[in-house]
């Protein structure tokens, strides 16, 4: 495509949307953690070496009886609150900035469990109600 000579009409989107296909056999619930599988199909989070986390789920979504792609959830990038993992991994105010892994669709933890989970974001901040993981 060559360099404009005159003004384009440009369709943009909001960056902090998404609405991915899902994969099949699953149900995606609302405020919990969407990833990304290796064949490019939205699941819910889960400990794995090869899914890429895209943020919340912002609805729920039933696809337990679809194939791949037959429905799409709308998942935000943003700063959202987790759980934190149990004691041994679990995150404290010392870990604000660094990397958080993935447990599951609604947990984090300090460590990779030895390369066993994926990058969730990074830790935003860390109170009463638990982390405060960033997406974007």
């Amino acid at each position: 495509m060559a360099a404009a000579t005159k003004e384009r009409k440009t369709d943009i989107r909001d960056g902090g949307y998404l609405k991915p296909p899902m994969a099949a056999g699953v149900k995606i619930y609302k405020g919990t953690v969407v990833v990304r599988t290796s064949a490019g199909y939205a699941r819910p989070g889960r400990t794995s070496t090869t899914d890429k986390v895209l943020g919340i789920a912002q609805e729920t979504v039933d696809n337990t009886s679809g194939s791949n792609g037959d429905k799409r959830i709308t998942v935000r990038k943003t700063v959202a609150n987790l759980g934190n993992s149990a004691s041994a991994d679990a995150l404290t105010i010392a870990d604000i900035g660094n990397e958080v892994y993935l447990v599951d669709d609604q947990t984090v933890a300090k460590t990779s469990d030895t390369n066993a989970r994926i990058v969730a974001g990074k830790l935003f901040d860390l109170d009463d109600r638990g982390p405060w993981v960033d997406f974007r």
